[in-house]
């Protein structure tokens, strides 16, 4: 305890000087970002401009730790610190404009900054609308103001409000690709997933900050304070590094898309099954033929509709079909498809000439990480060794 209360009691000339210099680099990586966001040629234009909006509010938010740097009046001082309010619900915006294609900003979607409006409602009668000195006094002694008190108890709830929701969009957007889609769009969804969780862990350390600075220990506050400096940096370079290298990362889904579960529990409801057992066997026999015969796989932003249209079977029987009947997502169905393809052309001792990245285009796959995934799931070993073990049994 005594080592913790010599540490917290640091007030460090070095902390000073260094949390000015680290909020300047943070926000000249996050402005550049912004830009590169803004401004490159992209079908995305929505997803990338929500993205640049989070950033530029967080340099906005950053931009306090600059000190004498910036001159400004107190009021200015609180207000930027509010725009805290309007970072969660940006990103959380950010997250359905990746996860479905059909997403458009609306009006209702100015809910989202009632907990920033309210932030500063609360302030206006002691704090904005007072004279200096009533303001001085009232921040010396902030601890104590139930004002505070609650915009911090609304932070709070805000965090665990929208990263849970967050995270739920995500998980159901990727049900809803596994059932539908056999491209690559999942990588997007499992980055974000993983983006989400860089940023639990950063507004979590945030929410240890402000409890820190309210106790008897504030010098851990401070050093939280740069940790959260440095973390910020880390996190935009991470998602530059991802933008520059897969300018085609997110690729979206249908919203209108329903889970198959959800479907099944309709038609038991409305008691108006889409086919019986017979039927079903018809059509899966129709659907392996077709996959057989027309190799729709080979196709590397193949969906559920595509099939549906070759095979005459509405999207919503086929769905039910892959996805219940042979327990299957379509995502796995297909990939099933495209392996077994790749392991006869492994076979074929005329294509020994032909490299593992050659076949995984050729029958369908667009990355090599998620080629080797559904290899290895398939067969238990990697393409190399496959065909190594092959090259050896012919030997």
């Amino acid at each position: 305890m005594q080592k913790l209360a010599k540490f917290a009691a640091i007030t460090p000339m070095d902390q000073i000087n260094l949390i000015p210099a680290i909020a300047v680099v943070t926000i000249f990586i996050s402005l550049f970002l912004s830009f590169f966001l803004l401004t490159v040629k992209t079908e995305y234009k929505l997803s990338n401009r929500l993205f640049a909006f989070f950033l530029i509010l967080t340099v906005i938010d950053i931009s306090v730790n600059l000190g004498h740097f910036t001159e400004v009046s107190l009021n200015v001082r609180v207000f930027i610190s509010s725009i805290f309010f309007l970072q969660l619900p940006t990103f959380y915006l950010y997250v359905l404009s990746v996860c479905y294609t059909d997403f458009k900003l609306r009006p209702i979607h100015l809910v989202h900054t009632v907990t920033f409006l309210t932030a500063n409602l609360i302030l206006l009668p002691r704090f904005y609308m007072v004279n200096l000195a009533a303001k001085i006094s009232f921040l010396e002694k902030s601890s104590t103001r139930l004002e505070i008190q609650i915009n911090h108890v609304l932070i709070n709830i805000q965090v665990v409000f929208y990263l849970i929701a967050a995270f739920m969009i995500l998980r159901k957007a990727k049900k809803i690709y596994l059932e539908n889609y056999a491209g690559a769009s999942i990588q997007s969804l499992n980055w974000l997933f993983q983006f989400t969780m860089a940023l639990s862990v950063f507004f979590s350390v945030a929410l240890l900050k402000n409890i820190f600075k309210f106790t008897e220990y504030p010098g851990i506050s401070g050093w939280l304070k740069i940790l959260l400096l440095l973390f910020s940096p880390v996190i935009t370079f991470w998602y530059l590094y991802k933008a520059l290298n897969n300018p085609g990362l997110f690729r979206n889904v249908d919203s209108k898309l329903k889970l198959v579960k959800q479907i099944i529990y309709e038609e038991k409801i409305s008691e108006d099954l889409a086919a019986t057992e017979e039927e079903y066997n018809e059509e899966l026999l129709i659907l392996k033929k077709y996959m057989i015969e027309e190799k729709p796989f080979l196709n590397p932003s193949l969906t559920i509709q595509d099939i549906s249209n070759g095979v005459k079977i509405p999207v919503r029987d086929l769905s039910v079909l892959i996805n219940h009947k042979l327990d299957q997502h379509f995502y796995d169905f297909i990939n099933t498809y495209r392996i077994e393809h790749a392991m006869d052309l492994l076979k074929d001792l005329t294509k020994s000439k032909v490299t593992i990245l050659e076949i995984l285009y050729e029958v369908g796959f667009n990355s090599k990480s998620s080629f080797n995934a559904a290899f290895k799931k398939h067969t238990g070993k990697t393409p190399t060794s496959y065909r190594n073990d092959l090259c050896s049994s012919t030997l």
